[in-house]
């Protein structure tokens, strides 16, 4: 029997196999943890994080609300460093719930995916 963390590394590794981030257009991922939900814009070329942003330290609301801050707060981080556009990377979760919220809240802060 398959557990849940192998099942979402089979799943991680074939979106990975498909996607890949430059550095006009990084990969977008989004870790997510029982208290915190953390994103990076990744140059895979070049092996750099362009741009990062995590839940630590914001407070007040539920979990998805929490991660839409942080899709907010990403895209102002990514339009102030002038990253318009993203491939986006949802790292084996489903785009349910905090991941989806966040995804969101990045669209409208202006990313384009």
């Amino acid at each position: 029997m398959i557990s849940k963390i192998q099942r979402r590394n089979k799943i991680k590794a074939r979106i990975r196999g498909k996607i890949s981030g430059t550095a006009a257009r990084p990969r977008m991922t989004v870790f997510r943890s029982n208290k915190a939900i953390y994103v990076q814009l990744i140059d895979d070329l070049a092996g750099n994080t362009l741009v990062a942003a995590s839940s630590k330290g914001l407070e007040g609301g539920t979990k998805s609300e929490i991660a839409a801050k942080v899709g907010a707060a990403i895209a102002q981080k990514a339009l102030a460093a002038g990253i318009n556009e993203v491939v986006f990377d949802r790292n084996g979760y489903l785009f349910h719930g905090r991941v989806k919220s966040l995804a969101d809240a990045a669209r409208e802060g202006g990313l384009k995916f």
